[in-house]
């Protein structure tokens, strides 16, 4: 069969970053606290430029996943490679890991006493090294970027939940990752502010970050992630492309779990 009549045939397309070796992989990767088994035996690969979105049910996996992804959690079995390499154990070079990782949390986590600038500033100033002046133009650039440079002398407390998440997001950002991790970015916000939020991140996505995203923002899911992968009781349930996930899912399962959340697409 012909490329032409293959394409006109609706042929899938390839995964993106296929043609690339992966950014990340987990390898049966085991999380326990006591007895109860957070992960159990999950195998996956992040590949460049990817937005991959982890949804299931609350308590599933999926943050405890991103927390491994940069050693905040010890693993109790299987490995997390970066570039091929297993995370390190040795503190010293778990931190040089954790540069080339930028992760937002549901909780905004900014420090109260500095400006909306000097929080995106202070990472590459006290661990890059980075002169003073070279750093704050780097995150007024940041501000800028996530719409929020006529706050930059401004407090967190003087800043919505949502202008606090993307002051995060440029924070994140001021170590230039190469791979952005974000758990549930909107759970903790208004309704009315999720939208900004999910803009920069889809913004981020167009220009090519590779992602993993937390998150129970159907919508967001379906339009933004390349690949998407459901988590139940610590294991992957399904994964694959939107389409499939969201409008012919494989599992019964990930059929229930979208039902129980109203989705219609």
């Amino acid at each position: 069969m012909n490329a032409s009549i293959q394409a006109a045939m609706g042929a899938a397309q390839p995964r993106k970053g296929a043609d690339q070796p992966p950014v990340l992989v987990y390898d049966n990767v085991r999380k326990l606290y006591g007895d109860f088994v957070a992960l159990n035996g999950v195998s996956l690969q992040v590949n460049k430029g990817e937005v991959m979105c982890l949804i299931g049910p609350s308590g599933s996996g999926k943050s405890t996943l991103l927390r491994c992804t940069n050693a905040l959690e010890t693993l109790n079995g299987g490995r997390v490679l970066l570039d091929g390499v297993p995370l390190p154990t040795k503190e010293s070079e778990v931190r040089k890991v954790r540069q080339r990782m930028g992760m937002v949390f549901q909780s905004f986590e900014l420090f109260p006493h500095k400006t909306a600038l000097d929080n995106v500033a202070m990472g590459p100033i006290t661990v890059l090294g980075m002169p003073e002046s070279e750093a704050r133009a780097r995150a007024m650039k940041l501000l800028e970027k996530v719409g929020l440079a006529s706050k930059a002398q401004n407090y967190p407390a003087n800043l919505s939940g949502g202008q606090q998440q993307r002051v995060a997001i440029a924070r994140a950002l001021a170590m230039e990752p190469e791979v952005m991790l974000f758990d549930e970015p909107t759970s903790a916000l208004d309704p009315e502010t999720v939208g900004e939020v999910l803009n920069v991140m889809k913004k981020l996505a167009q220009e090519g970050m590779t992602m993993i995203v937390v998150t129970h923002e159907m919508s967001f899911a379906q339009r933004v992630a390349n690949w998407v992968v459901v988590f139940e009781n610590g294991a992957i349930m399904e994964e694959g492309p939107p389409a499939q996930i969201f409008d012919n899912p494989t599992v019964a399962r990930t059929r229930d779990f979208l039902g129980h959340l109203g989705w219609n697409g």
